[in-house]
């Protein structure tokens, strides 16, 4: 039985190292919205809708590929306190790197539908608060860890995304924790 479970994940193996590597390159850009969530009862929050762009990558081998991403990105979220009268409007910019895992639906040869999923790295470059005088940009982090997952499509050379990133604590008071949540729609054009 060993011998044949053996033999089963070395053919398998060299046949994913014989395949032909799938490798593109390309840039993107596109808008998100995102919301700021708290960890308080009785609060209202809203979307606000920003900006990303930056490039990708792909490498893989027929249905399974590696997509490496990096963009600059801009989130936030308004969001109010109703038993304190606490309102605030969040503004962040940071540097994305999201490293997903992709599969592919179906992979003709103009169409290509694909699911992706993965972790992202985020590192906050710039942050601003607006709002109530306990609120102050220096309770954001410097950098974060959430999760990306989404479907998208490719035509020729032009990839179109539909992506939800749940981040992790992006700002941190002493009082509540804010996530941020944002929906993303991204268009890119394969360059290699």
């Amino acid at each position: 039985m060993k011998k044949i479970l053996f033999l089963a994940v070395f053919f398998t193996f060299a046949a994913a190292i014989s395949a032909q590597p799938v490798i593109d390159i390309g840039l993107k850009g596109g808008i998100n919205t995102s919301k700021i969530s708290v960890n308080l009862d009785d609060y209202n929050s809203e979307n606000i809708t920003k900006m990303h762009f930056g490039a990708f990558g792909r490498i893989g081998w027929n249905k399974i590929y590696l997509q490496p991403e990096v963009y600059f990105s801009k989130k936030g979220g308004e969001f109010s306190y109703n038993p304190m009268n606490f309102f605030g409007e969040f503004d962040y910019s940071s540097v994305d790197v999201p490293v997903l895992l992709g599969f592919r639906l179906l992979d003709a040869k103009v169409v290509d539908l694909h699911l992706t999923a993965g972790p992202v790295f985020g590192f906050i470059t710039e942050s601003s608060v607006d709002g109530d005088n306990d609120l102050d940009a220096q309770y954001f982090k410097d950098r974060y860890v959430g999760l990306q997952y989404g479907a998208g499509v490719d035509v020729l050379f032009l990839t179109i995304d539909l992506r939800m990133e749940h981040s992790g604590t992006v700002y941190d008071h002493p009082d509540f924790d804010g996530k941020n949540t944002s929906f993303m729609v991204t268009v890119g054009f394969k360059i290699l």
